[in-house]
């Protein structure tokens, strides 16, 4: 889980005016930070199947947001894909 401070960071690198904290710039880049931090974890924890699957719900849940980005705005999906660092 990411700390309050942690995650006012990344909400304020990534939001799109002044009191946005639920866009879909937001989202993907939380969970694309928790995404980061299971997979250290399950570096260490092979056998968590658990997180594992929590880990999955997540990628698919992010996925799904890049899908609605770049289908509403090119623009924004192409930036948050390079601050990201993912595959566009």
């Amino acid at each position: 889980m990411l700390s309050s401070e942690e995650k006012n960071s990344i909400i304020e690198k990534f939001q799109t005016h002044e009191k946005d904290t639920g866009s879909a710039e937001v989202q993907i880049a939380l969970l694309t930070e928790e995404i980061e931090r299971l997979l250290e974890h399950l570096k260490k924890h092979k056998k968590d199947l658990h997180s594992k699957r929590g880990l999955l719900k997540m990628v698919a849940k992010r996925r799904k947001l890049l899908k609605y980005l770049k289908k509403t705005d090119e623009k924004a999906y192409q930036e948050i894909t390079k601050k990201i660092g993912l595959k566009s």
